[in-house]
């Protein structure tokens, strides 16, 4: 079969490789009918994640149709059209009865790896380094899909795939930001970054209530979407101080929440920014931190940061300070996909959301090594990039 394979810091390559087979009786074989670059899959595209090694399939977001499953399945059947949760989650450990699927104890072969990073293990994921087990991803026309009863979804047939497909990940990442805001009625969510996570922040921000949605980002074209999804928007190109503005736009208080939907590649004018990339490149730092200083930094006394942001390590000049003194309230984590992909099916199929209005680029898989650096250089005003096997 043909995969994305990462071959190095910003080598992508379309390669064949061996078709999956079942290894567990849990597992299923997914034909991918549809897949999707991530904004995370770009800290592996730029060398920022370790324990990459090359040959490793890329891709976390996808979606297709069974084709073969092992003997213990017992939900899912071939035929099934479905949406793959990008956390590998067994359904029995101690979290995923807690519904806190993406801290799974039982799908990371890798778990000393990850805890001599983290001080404790992660759950598998797709595609997404050796740190997350090592698992093959998505981009790719065949995917192995383990504990095939807990991971995936079934969608019906009459919403399409570019409809549903977000389910994987970014639309259930987004809408936990946002939950974990614990909006209340009359509250402003501010949200930094305006990439796909940031736009689903933005629309689950009006969905469970906010008053005021203020995105925050620096290309015009990503700000455009924002603001027809209803937000306000702020260039932060074009102003001296960003906490600055969100005050004077919140009567002098701040948001009620502020979430960081950017993570450790983010970007600002001036000598901070260089600072912060140099100290990246130079491997003093692993987290360039922009975004999250400025949400700690500008939220309200007492409010609430969320951080849908992938970071990986350590950060530098976090404003320590100001979170405790303040009585500012953090909340973040991968996302528990299985736990909200049901209902947000429910909102899909209700007409209160159309996910696929996010996506600016489609292309066959081949073209992935062009997509990837066009998504990175956001050439051509790209925004999401979905592809077909």
């Amino acid at each position: 079969m043909k995969a994305a394979i990462w071959w190095g810091i910003a080598n992508v390559g379309v390669d064949e490789v061996p078709d999956p087979w079942i290894v567990n009786a849990q597992d299923a074989i997914v034909k991918v009918t549809l897949t999707a670059i991530c904004g995370s899959d770009l800290h592996l595209y730029n060398g920022l994640v370790p324990s990459m090694e090359k040959g490793d399939i890329l891709g976390h977001e996808f979606m297709g149709e069974i084709v073969e499953i092992g003997p213990e399945v017992k939900e899912r059947k071939v035929g099934d059209r479905v949406v793959v949760a990008f956390p590998i989650s067994c359904g029995k450990c101690f979290f995923c009865r807690g519904e806190m699927y993406s801290l799974c104890e039982n799908t990371n072969p890798n778990a000393g790896m990850a805890e001599k990073m983290f001080g404790h293990a992660l759950c598998g994921i797709y595609g997404y380094s050796h740190l997350t087990g090592g698992y093959a991803g998505g981009q790719a026309q065949y995917v192995r899909v383990p504990f095939a009863d807990v991971g995936t979804i079934v969608v019906p047939d009459e919403l399409t795939d570019e409809q549903v497909l977000f389910l994987s990940d970014i639309f259930p990442t987004g809408y936990m930001a946002a939950e974990n805001c614990n909006i209340q009625s009359g509250d402003t969510v501010a949200v930094f970054g305006c990439g796909p996570v940031g736009q689903f922040s933005v629309r689950s921000a009006f969905l469970l209530g906010a008053s005021r949605v203020i995105a925050i980002d620096r290309f015009d074209y990503r700000l455009a979407m924002a603001r027809r999804a209803g937000a306000e928007t702020v260039n932060f190109e074009e102003v001296d101080d960003v906490n600055d503005v969100l005050k004077e736009m919140t009567g002098g208080r701040g948001p009620d929440s502020c979430i960081d939907a950017v993570g450790m590649e983010a970007h600002q004018p001036g000598a901070g920014a260089i600072y912060d990339y140099v100290m990246q490149q130079m491997r003093l730092e692993q987290d360039r931190a922009i975004a999250l200083r400025q949400c700690i930094l500008s939220v309200r006394n007492g409010g609430t940061v969320s951080i849908p942001g992938v970071y990986g390590g350590y950060g530098d000049k976090i404003p320590l300070g100001s979170l405790m003194n303040r009585a500012i309230q953090t909340r973040t984590g991968q996302t528990h996909a299985q736990k909200y992909m049901p209902a947000l099916l429910g909102r899909i199929e209700r007409g209160e959301i159309d996910p696929s209005e996010i996506i600016t680029h489609r292309a066959p898989l081949e073209q992935a090594p062009q997509m990837y650096e066009t998504f990175r250089n956001k050439s051509d005003e790209c925004l999401k990039v979905v592809m077909t096997p």
